[in-house]
């Protein structure tokens, strides 16, 4: 170990902390590699969706919201983090190396550190108070920071067809091959699993407009109110490979934790983007873009509904460390 390098088992406090990241269905789809002053990022196949996410971009980015997520704990830390991006050609799973020395952590990001704990996804019906101007301009700055656009969907006739380009994906998705035994396998983990999206983060009510449709669970819902004050946000990048997949994932996870910071509730809405066609159309009709959407994300004040949604599981440091 060179003289300033940092230990490993400081780089472990940060993945271990790194791992509340949100991720598709909760599957968790990364690896790690470990060695003084370094930590590797790796894509871990064998947890993508085939029938949601045949491409693997939704397992790209969530991957790339567990490299903010990390990012925002080394910061906490008091470390300085150097981060190079798919570093392997020849290994496609290698997605980050991040060199982390002694020296002045990232600007902004230890504050968010705080709202790791506490950012939940809420399937239940948001409040009905509208999500201020200012909010919003916030949220579309956490976006920018991380190379993406935010995009609010206000105007009225663009939100009425970004609902039609929603419901119509999550209408194609309930007939592609493998998709309903895939959400069954992970919305019903076995006890012990810690992983997946359990019933306690599953609405007992239908699920409200926009939202994937999953079996019922036991998280108290009423239904949506119509005068609902939650906004759809689309989040986009100006390229459409792995390397944008990644940062859409930071850039997510800084949005995510930016409006926990604010007292908001969210909601990550990926189907639009799991479909082709759909994803298409929402950039043609929606964006008027040329630029490829990556994510759509609800948000708004929390809802009536009492209590907090429970934390969902996640894997031990031990389960996700390569050797």
């Amino acid at each position: 170990m060179a003289e300033d390098d940092i230990p490993v088992g400081v780089l472990a406090r940060a993945v271990e902390r790194a791992l509340r990241a949100p991720s598709v269905h909760n599957t968790q789809p990364w690896r790690w590699r470990l060695r003084d002053g370094e930590i590797e990022l790796h894509a871990d196949r064998t947890r993508q969706l085939p029938g949601a996410d045949p491409d693997g971009r939704d397992l790209v980015l969530s991957c790339g919201a567990v490299l903010h997520h990390l990012r925002v704990a080394l910061a906490a830390a008091h470390l300085s983090a150097h981060v190079r991006r798919l570093p392997s050609p020849a290994e496609r799973g290698h997605l980050a190396t991040v060199r982390v020395v002694h020296g002045p952590p990232e600007r902004g990001l230890a504050e968010l550190d705080r709202f790791v704990e506490e950012r939940r996804t809420d399937r239940r019906p948001f409040g009905t108070a509208p999500v201020s101007p200012g909010a919003i301009g916030r949220l579309v700055a956490a976006a920018t920071g991380c190379a993406a656009t935010l995009h609010p969907v206000t105007d009225p006739g663009a939100l009425r067809l970004l609902h039609e380009v929603l419901d119509d994906a999550g209408a194609r998705q309930r007939f592609a091959p493998g998709y309903a035994s895939e959400l069954m396998v992970w919305t019903h983990r076995w006890a012990a699993a810690r992983d997946g999206v359990p019933d306690a983060a599953r609405t007992s009510a239908p699920a409200g407009p926009d939202l994937r449709v999953f079996p019922r669970g036991t998280l108290g819902g009423a239904p949506p109110h119509s005068s609902d004050g939650s906004v759809l946000l689309v989040l986009t990048t100006i390229g459409d490979g792995v390397l944008d997949h990644l940062l859409a994932g930071e850039a997510a996870s800084a949005v995510l934790l930016a409006a926990t910071a604010q007292g908001l509730a969210t909601t990550p809405l990926s189907q639009a983007q799991e479909v082709p066609a759909a994803r298409a159309r929402l950039a043609a009709t929606v964006l008027h873009s040329p630029d490829h959407p990556q994510l759509v994300i609800r948000v708004g004040h929390p809802g009536p509904d009492p209590g907090r949604v429970e934390r969902t599981p996640r894997r031990t440091l031990a389960e996700v460390l390569l050797r």
